[in-house]
């Protein structure tokens, strides 16, 4: 899950099945690419959900595994017929700034099959394992699962392993999910995907203000990201107090009562305390534990 704490851009999924077969017809410089059955099958709409992975997954592979100077000609081409629109769509000009910074790169042409997402600071966007994503633009918080590994395909200078990625994605297609978060006191607002390993809290804290926040039933982990203030860690009749500083990161175990304080101050250009708390899905955690109670 990427929160976005900025305007943010990102490619995230397959587009639908509709908006793929227009890009076969209004990008041809991608024909010769794909080859001649790949194209056809892309555009024949009368699959079924199990075909249609089929022909994306044999087009997409074959994007992706082309010759190095097939795909900067390509690129080139694309490019030069755009730059002659007198008004191009978002993702025209996305086109034309990949392949500004990356010159050449697949990146640009696979961009083309991909969701182009656009949001704002607290909007919020998920995605299941094995789903192609990259972030464009624009700064977020993210949090993931437990992984062993990143696999890159474009639009990097790191290692790319191309047959690996186009093995493992899953080839679902439509738009990804975006969440807005719910307010879960006044200064906190909670972001649950539907998965059991994470969810992310962000309480934002004005000068002077103080708030409680229960314990969880399993760990998390705090980042400060702006201003500054104290913790308060009560366990018991245990209670440590942590001064908070812009970039501070702490471990909580479970069953920690946190009391936060934003520090008070005069000055206008002093941020509000914001912290982000990302810990295991309170859902979760409270099914596991009814499941678990044998009282």
């Amino acid at each position: 899950m990427a929160l976005a704490i900025s305007h943010f851009e990102a490619l995230c999924g397959f587009m639908s099945p509709q908006e793929i077969k227009e890009v076969m017809i209004e990008y041809p410089e991608l024909h010769p690419l794909l080859g001649d059955s790949e194209v056809k099958a892309l555009l024949d709409m009368s699959w079924s959900k199990d075909l249609a992975k089929v022909a994306l997954r044999a087009a997409f592979t074959r994007l992706m595994s082309a010759d190095d100077n097939v795909v900067n000609d390509t690129v080139c081409k694309i490019v030069a017929r755009l730059s002659k629109k007198d008004q191009m769509t978002a993702k025209e000009q996305l086109v034309i700034r990949l392949a500004d910074q990356y010159p050449g790169d697949i990146g640009v042409l696979s961009s083309l099959f991909l969701n182009y997402i656009s949001l704002n600071p607290g909007e919020a966007l998920y995605l299941d394992a094995n789903e192609p994503h990259a972030y464009i633009a624009g700064e977020c918080v993210e949090c993931m699962a437990t992984s062993d590994n990143v696999i890159r395909a474009g639009l990097t200078p790191k290692y790319k392993d191309t047959q690996t990625l186009c093995s493992m994605l899953s080839y679902r297609q439509g738009q990804p999910n975006i969440l807005s978060g719910v307010m879960i006191n006044p200064q906190t607002r909670r972001y649950s995907p539907p998965f059991e390993e994470f969810e992310l809290d962000v309480s934002i804290l004005k000068h002077g203000e103080s708030m409680v926040f229960p314990a969880l039933l399993g760990p998390s982990v705090v980042l400060v990201l702006k201003g500054k203030g104290m913790m308060h860690q009560r366990h018991g009749k245990e209670c440590l107090a942590i001064t908070l500083m812009k970039g501070d990161v702490y471990f909580i175990p479970a069953g920690v009562v946190l009391i936060l304080h934003s520090s008070l101050s005069s000055k206008k250009l002093d941020h509000p305390l914001h912290l982000y708390r990302a810990g295991i899905s309170s859902a979760f955690l409270l099914t596991n534990a009814a499941t678990h109670d044998f009282h």
